[in-house]
């Protein structure tokens, strides 16, 4: 007989998969009222495109990592990136460096993101159908941006708004179920 002692660690952090994505959501809605023509882009979406899509991803990412979830921090690392990358192309491309941003290259640099998302959504195929949707609806948000700045069609760039409207409220509302079922303690908001 082994006088070993083991103890059980309890995870007492909270969740921060809410956090990421509530500023997923909120900062990809509100980009798409863009994106589908309710108004030009401007600096509301520069900061929200820093502080919530960018900073509070990072966060998230971060306490996803110390949780030992491989794919939140993957997920909230990779799209609080993306925020920061894209508000950079933005700022930088207004600062005259003579380095312009062709739509060739946005073309391409958002169909790689899509093409990371294409791999997020599979990760999500064995979870909650909310992740499904989110995931598919991101992934098609990616591809379909990515084709309207190959393209310059105004209609695939409006859908994508559409589409990307809808994808930031399903992550917004994941993350506010997340909130209002753990206070809970039950599925009150199905997921």
């Amino acid at each position: 007989m082994s006088n070993e002692t083991v103890f059980l660690k309890k995870d007492t952090t909270a969740n921060p998969a809410p956090l990421g994505l509530i500023g997923f959501g909120l900062t990809t809605i509100l980009l798409n009222l863009h994106n589908a023509g309710l108004y030009p882009l401007d600096l509301m979406i520069v900061a929200m495109g820093i502080f919530c899509g960018g900073i509070m991803q990072i966060f998230a990412g971060a306490f996803e990592f110390k949780k030992g979830n491989t794919f939140g921090t993957a997920a909230f690392l990779g799209y609080g990136s993306f925020w920061l990358s894209l508000v950079a192309i933005w700022l930088m491309g207004k600062m005259n460096l003579d380095m312009p941003v062709s739509e060739t290259s946005m073309g391409c640099y958002l169909g790689i993101w899509g093409v990371l998302s294409v791999f997020f959504f599979i990760s999500t195929l064995k979870g909650k159908m909310i992740g499904k949707l989110v995931f598919g609806t991101v992934t098609l948000l990616f591809f379909l941006l990515s084709i309207a700045n190959f393209t310059g069609n105004h209609l695939i760039h409006t859908l994508a708004g559409i589409d990307g409207i809808i994808c930031g409220s399903l992550a917004l509302y994941e993350g506010c179920a997340l909130i209002v079922n753990g206070t809970y303690g039950k599925e009150v908001l199905p997921l």
